[in-house]
Parts: structure tokens; C-alpha cells; sequence
């Protein structure tokens, strides 16, 4: 059975709460699913102005623990291990929402939104465990077909991790709200226009001999249907 998480003040979904949950294995599947997530902080310690910083990243969850990284000298995760803190947020496109009139129209998408403080992850056996789930997560396997960190690489990176305790998802679906008089009338296309993310076709390095494996070959075939 999938657990709730809060909702708390921070959490609580105020505009169109319909769309919104706070059941974890919801906000799992989307963290799982997107490739980048955005965190955000006020500022860095010691900071004057304190002024607001959003910074693009990669990510990975493992059971209820979200690990962000990168290098050791970042100025973000040095202030994530200060212990500001910050709010992670994760948004999937999944389509157009087309309608007759402009103040209509919308997105379909599914997001992540978490508040919480960065814990710095210093016990290496953890670290690489969440390098190497970061690696598998873009593709399968791929923490074993490529050299470890070793220990001077393990160092020059920085993992920070965030407890999933205090996040919520918002997720809209559907066609455009139905128009009403007039507006129903109007000769203009309406409906959603799917948003689909897909691999290309590998392209090796100029140095690279080896040939192109199955698992990113097969991942860029188009669909047979």
C-alpha cells in the first residue's frame, strides 16, 4: 500500500487541488520518469543580497531518498551541504491543450515539487551506489559498461541527498475545458497535441571503436506498432 506524504503547509495544493496528490508512489513515478530536475535556494550562506538561484541537474531517487550531484567545487551543492534550504522541482510534458479561445489553451504534464534540506552523503559506499543509479537511470546497465569513480573522482564529486517527506504532484490530463455559447461555435481547431520524448540515433565519438550496444540501439529503433 503506497503511503501519503503530509500534506503540509507548504505542500498543500491551493489551486485546483483536484489535480494534485500527495501519495508517495505518485511523486515516485515522476521522479523516476524525468531525466532533469531544477533546485532552487534563496541564496548562499553569507551571501548579501541573498538572491534567489535555480540550477538545472540530473537526478535520481532511491527508495525515499532523492540524490542530486556534482562537482565538489559547486557553489550550489556547497550550499545544499551548508544546509539551506531548498525546493526540487521535476515537470514531464505531455502535451499540447489546444482550445478555441486563448485563454484556454494549457499543457498536459505531471509534476514534482519538494521542499526539504540537502544532506551531503559522505559514506562512499552510499555515494557510489547513487553515482552509479544516476548512470543506470539514463541508461540501463550503464554503471557496468563504463570505469567506476575512483577514489580521487569521488572526491571532486559532491552527492547530496533530500529525504521525500514533504512533496506533493500536480497532474492535468485531457482535452480543453468545454466552451461555452459562442465560443463552442468558433471555427478553430481544438484538442491536445501528444508530447513524446524519444531517442535518437547513437552517435559515437570520433575516437570510438566499439560497436554501438544493443541497449542503445534497440532504444533508438523506431516503434513497431
Amino acid at each position: 500500500m503506497s503511503r501519503a506524504l503530509g500534506p503540509t503547509e507548504r505542500t498543500r495544493l491551493r489551486r485546483k487541488p483536484v489535480r494534485g496528490s500527495h501519495d508517495a508512489a505518485v511523486v515516485h513515478a515522476i521522479l523516476d520518469e524525468a531525466l532533469i530536475c531544477h533546485v532552487g535556494i534563496a541564496g548562499r550562506p553569507g551571501d548579501a543580497g541573498g538572491a534567489p538561484i535555480v540550477i538545472p541537474t540530473t537526478h535520481v531517487r532511491l527508495d525515499d531518498r532523492l540524490y542530486v550531484h556534482g562537482s565538489a567545487a559547486s557553489h550550489l551543492l556547497g550550499a545544499l551541504a551548508a544546509g539551506v534550504e531548498a525546493c526540487v522541482t521535476v515537470t514531464l510534458l505531455d502535451g499540447l491543450v489546444l482550445a478555441r479561445t486563448a485563454m484556454h489553451h494549457s499543457v498536459n504534464y505531471r509534476s514534482v515539487v519538494l521542499f526539504g534540506r540537502g544532506v551531503p552523503i559522505d559514506d562512499d559506499d552510499e555515494k557510489r551506489r547513487a553515482l552509479a543509479a544516476l548512470l543506470d537511470k539514463m541508461v540501463a546497465g550503464r554503471s557496468r559498461a563504463c570505469r567506476a569513480p575512483d577514489e580521487r573522482e569521488l572526491i571532486a564529486t559532491k552527492v547530496i541527498g533530500f529525504a521525500i517527506t514533504e512533496a506533493s504532484a500536480k497532474i492535468r490530463t485531457g482535452p480543453p475545458l468545454a466552451e461555452d455559447g459562442a465560443d463552442a461555435l468558433l471555427p478553430y481547431w481544438s484538442g491536445v497535441v501528444p508530447v513524446r520524448t524519444a531517442w535518437g540515433t547513437p552517435e559515437p565519438s570520433p575516437d570510438c571503436t566499439v560497436v554501438v550496444p544493443d541497449e542503445l540501439r534497440l532504444a533508438a529503433a523506431p516503434a513497431v506498432r
